[in-house]
């Protein structure tokens, strides 16, 4: 793997920007392998974004000449669509390295824990955005990378698995034979199910830490979007679910119903297709709850990240709440049984 060379860092800063560095400041990543830096210049600072392993496939497609990432891809479409995404300063792949405009420090989830009483305003913001990026991107053009992948049965299938094993097995709350049938059986079932539903463009990361809210250039706030390099095809809910269920956040009932009525507003969906969407929300919120409660487990016991240790009961708890909302359905009544009984 790559290391970080910040001699070589800081002489690609100096030609890309005229200016010679004065200080590398380190700035919280994701769980990923990319690590990112501000740099800070005499004219003001840039964001360095380090993909240390192209052949691990952090975010560098593998065998162009020379390399090009999937986030450059991704972000010349989202940028040609009208998405706010900081602007690329300067494109170093065969190095590992991209310099990015430097859009702060007020991440969604910054700006809520500073200014708690605009808390409303800044999800509808991102709830709104969401579905004007889902309108604009609803054709994709020949070719796109997001074209490539898809979360369709066998991806969601494996998340639920990933669940089962870390979040259950690993923990020491394995199923029996008879709990452990039903719930291949409703996994594979389910995600059928969602895999057969409309597909469009979806972030697959959609929350707090990734989205920045900044000024908009007519006055006010707007949304701008990061971490998007592993963007793919997947159902008009799961931003939703992704962003309202965040685990860094604890957003009451009505809230979430509050920024779903936004989204639907801003989608144009009748009152009908409002309902619909409020159902899938909750079953992309199941799939995904347990799929993160999983992810959270794998993490710490895999040694690249602890901290998300915390967030495994929430996730579970979303998860409860929604199968609960969903009682009507067999699976889901039996999903809820199967966890009560861990």
């Amino acid at each position: 793997m790559r290391e970080l060379d910040t001699d070589a860092l800081l002489r690609f800063v100096q030609r890309a920007t005229g200016h010679v560095p004065s200080s590398l400041v380190p700035l919280r990543g994701g769980v990923s392998c990319r690590r990112y830096l501000r740099v800070v210049t005499p004219a003001g600072t840039v964001v360095a974004m380090f993909a240390p392993s192209a052949a691990e496939g952090d975010g560098v497609a593998v065998g162009a000449a020379p390399p090009r990432w999937p986030f450059l891809e991704v972000h010349a479409l989202l940028r040609e669509r009208g998405v706010r995404v900081p602007a690329v300063i300067a494109e170093g792949c065969e190095h590992g390295v991209l310099l990015l405009e430097d859009l702060g420090d007020a991440t969604l989830s910054a700006f809520v824990e500073r200014e708690p009483a605009r808390r409303a305003e800044v999800y509808a913001l991102a709830a709104r955005d969401l579905a004007r990026a889902q309108r604009a991107l609803a054709a994709l053009p020949r070719g796109s990378i997001v074209d490539a992948c898809a979360l369709d049965a066998t991806l969601l299938r494996w998340e639920l698995d990933h669940f089962r094993a870390w979040a259950l097995d690993a923990r020491g709350l394995r199923l029996g034979d008879a709990a452990r049938a039903e719930l291949d059986a409703v996994s594979d079932r389910l995600a059928r199910r969602i895999a057969a539903w409309p597909q469009g463009f979806v972030h697959r990361d959609y929350q707090s830490q990734n989205l920045m809210v900044v000024d908009a250039p007519g006055g006010g706030l707007e949304i701008a979007w990061l971490d998007f390099q592993d963007a793919l095809l997947g159902p008009r809910a799961y931003d939703l679910a992704t962003l309202l269920n965040d685990s860094a956040q604890d957003l009451e009932r009505p809230f979430v119903e509050a920024r779903l009525d936004d989204y639907a507003a801003a989608a144009s969906l009748d009152r009908q297709a409002r309902e619909a969407l409020g159902r899938e929300f909750d079953v992309l919120t199941v799939q995904r709850k347990l799929k993160d409660a999983g992810r959270f487990v794998f993490l710490d016991r895999i040694g690249a990240d602890s901290s998300h240790l915390r967030y495994v009961e929430p996730a579970l708890a979303r998860a409860r709440a929604a199968l609960a909302r969903l009682g009507d359905d067999e699976d889901m009544r039996a999903l809820a049984r199967i966890l009560a009984a861990t």
